[in-house]
């Protein structure tokens, strides 16, 4: 579902300025203790597995909900508790440990969050029961949101703060590579081999990226100027928290309906269950599309884009509520999805950055948290009106209403003028506000 990442712009704590006058070195030194050549592309693909592996964990659990359900004896609306404490996680470790691990080298971070994360995938996969799947799905969300901000600051150490982009879209091509890939084929695993094999085989991507991290990169002590304190300085501005509160709002419209995609389509399109992966495919191959689509557009004008992204998802959802029946209009409307989604979502994160200039670490776990805490409602929202009697298509309903009330967060009291950088001693971490569009993903 993916969200925004600290970038560490030039300036930053973990991105010290270049000497004024002088273009930064190539290779062996783009940036103070920047790797050389022969490691900044080992560096970026550890970085990269670890989010095909995070993207991998977080949406399969979508196309395998009713083969979990099935096997733990459980309603499809109450299995859905997995996906929610996935999300949960997500919204309480990202500020959590991004906070309390705020002096901790970066690289030794990653390690960590990692190891956290496999084996918290391990444990999913010989769960005795549902409440122990609850369990670990909740302890697997913890690391995710921490793991892509931290990445983030170690890609741009990697590569240098002026190709610190190419730090960012390498991490969130392993999201996208995920949902084209990695979903599909762990949905695949789980129906021919069981569920339980498909969260296995996550925790052996988990002990191949630990592998990577621990032989790639490179040792990244934190500046002096870094603490809790000020992480818990990006916290201070109302527009900060509009924003993240319409993300949640807007992306629990999609979640609702996602989330149940797999029963959707076999109970009410009338699709072989063999066919989900292929769908899960093209809802990722929509949210390439609609991470290049968003990104130019939030280049052009972020508000503007944020509000197109609300519009359209919204349509989309209805769309799916009235054609959910036809096999060829509601599997349209699902990549359509995944287009609108992600335009949501790039063009909040890029809002997220605006609003907040001093951007540190827990500015970027902040966004995490808002757009799981989206992932955890829409599940639960969506798992309810189910749960009720109404069907699979009235989640389709919910979401466009939850879409519809962060159009109106936005545009009732999210339009404020994004605040100017801080400056001085009191913020170190301060820096221009960088207005290029962060590649994004539904994720957490």
């Amino acid at each position: 579902m993916d969200h925004l990442i600290d970038t560490a712009p030039p300036g930053s704590a973990t991105a010290p300025p270049a000497t004024p006058g002088r273009r930064p070195a190539r290779g062996r030194g783009a940036g103070p203790g920047a790797a050389g050549p022969h490691r900044t592309r080992p560096a970026l693909l550890a970085l990269a597995l670890g989010g095909f592996s995070i993207g991998t964990t977080e949406f399969a659990t979508m196309g395998l909900l009713p083969l979990v359900a099935r096997d733990l004896g459980a309603s499809i609306p109450t299995t859905g508790w997995v996906i929610t404490a996935y999300a949960l996680g997500v919204v309480i470790g990202a500020p959590l440990l991004t906070t309390l691990a705020a002096r901790v080298d970066r690289r030794t971070l990653l390690l960590g969050l990692m190891a956290a994360f496999t084996a918290a995938n391990v444990l999913a996969a010989f769960a005795p029961s549902l409440g122990w799947l609850v369990v670990a799905r909740f302890v697997a969300g913890l690391p995710h949101g921490a793991f892509f901000g931290v990445g983030a600051v170690m890609g741009t150490h990697v590569v240098g703060a002026e190709r610190r982009g190419q730090a960012v879209s390498m991490m969130m091509a392993g999201l996208t590579i995920a949902n084209v890939v990695g979903v599909p084929l762990s949905t695949v695993v789980g129906q021919q081999l069981g569920w339980r094999l498909a969260f296995g085989l996550v925790g052996v991507l988990g002990l191949v990226t630990l592998g990577a991290l621990l032989r790639w990169t490179p040792g990244l002590p934190v500046s002096d100027g870094t603490s809790v304190r000020t992480e818990l300085a990006a916290l201070r501005n109302r527009s900060l928290w509009i924003a993240a509160g319409a993300g949640s709002i807007g992306f629990g419209g999609m979640f609702a309906v996602y989330s149940y995609v797999s029963p959707l389509l076999t109970e009410v399109t009338g699709l072989r269950e063999a066919t989900v992966p292929l769908v899960l495919a093209l809802f990722g191959v929509g949210m390439t599309v609609g991470t290049l689509v968003g990104g130019l557009l939030a280049d052009r004008a972020v508000l503007r884009t944020v509000l197109v992204g609300f519009v359209s998802t919204g349509v989309v959802l209805c769309a799916l509520g009235l054609t959910g029946r036809s096999p060829v209009l509601a599997v349209a409307s699902i990549v359509a999805l995944g287009v609108s989604s992600q335009i949501l979502g790039i063009s909040l994160q890029t809002r997220l950055m605006d609003v907040s200039p001093a951007a540190p670490s827990l500015g970027a776990a902040l966004c995490h948290s808002a757009l799981n805490l989206g992932n955890a409602s829409g599940a639960w929202l969506g798992g309810l009106v189910i749960a009720g009697g109404l069907g699979y298509l009235a989640p389709a309903w919910v979401g466009a209403g939850l879409t519809l009330v962060g159009l109106v967060v936005v545009v009732t009291v999210g339009r404020t003028p994004a605040p100017p950088a801080v400056g001085g001693p009191t913020a170190p971490e301060a820096a221009p506000v960088d207005r290029t569009p962060a590649p994004a993903s539904t994720a957490g």
